[in-house]
């Protein structure tokens, strides 16, 4: 099977798999959005679900958060590792996003890359789940999806991204990384698929013998 036959199949049954794909980290602006996203370093969704509600009933938005001391947003987010850095980003981005864009969050990745703690992962996340713009960030599970799939050979998250964009038409990219999302959280896990347990390893590649391994993020 081609490629591109397989980018044909992949995409039909991610979508019968799950039609409706919402955020998996709650919020309710894009700056809250942005700020889950770089807690979620290291971190579940589901962790980072029960310490952002707190977070922002004391501060919801920049104007407010850089009243809050480090100390306290770094007591907040603790749970979630990597406290330490995170909230000393978190109160930088805030600092910045006040003085130079009016406390909005900008729409271009490249000032968004620009803020502290924000990765170019964490930018693509924010310009297409908070403002629709065609992304596809890669994490760990689509890492290693598209590896196991042979939609990339690359050793890296920057190649696999550019070769998952060649793959699947533009306007499918926000909701096929997050569909790539659920399906390797649920049934193509790092342990529970080796490339030849899941039905799409099985649909993709039906003579594999050995395990695939993986390159990681």
């Amino acid at each position: 099977m081609r490629k591109a036959e397989r980018a044909i199949y992949i995409k039909k049954k991610l979508q019968s798999l799950y039609p409706e794909t919402p955020i998996p980290l709650k919020h309710e602006s894009a700056y809250q959005l942005l700020i889950a996203v770089l807690i979620s370093a290291q971190c579940t969704d589901v962790r980072v679900n029960k310490v952002t509600p707190y977070l922002f009933s004391v501060a919801n938005n920049p104007f407010d958060m850089i009243k809050v001391p480090v100390d306290t947003i770094y007591k907040i987010i603790r749970p979630c590792g990597l406290a330490p850095k995170k909230s000393h980003a978190i109160s930088e981005l805030s600092n910045i996003l006040v003085r130079c864009h009016g406390g909005e969050v900008p729409k271009e990745i490249d000032k968004l890359e620009a803020l502290p703690g924000v990765g170019h992962k964490t930018a693509s996340v924010v310009m297409s789940q908070a403002f629709g713009i065609p992304a596809f960030p890669v994490d760990t599970h689509i890492f290693r999806l598209a590896q196991r799939w042979g939609l990339t050979k690359s050793k890296n998250v920057t190649g696999a991204e550019s070769d998952l964009k060649k793959c699947f038409p533009k306007n499918s990219w926000n909701s096929l990384h997050l569909q790539m999302i659920f399906y390797g959280r649920e049934f193509c896990t790092a342990r529970g698929c080796d490339g030849r347990v899941c039905e799409i390893c099985r649909h993709c590649y039906p003579n594999r013998k050995m395990m695939f391994v993986a390159h990681k993020a």
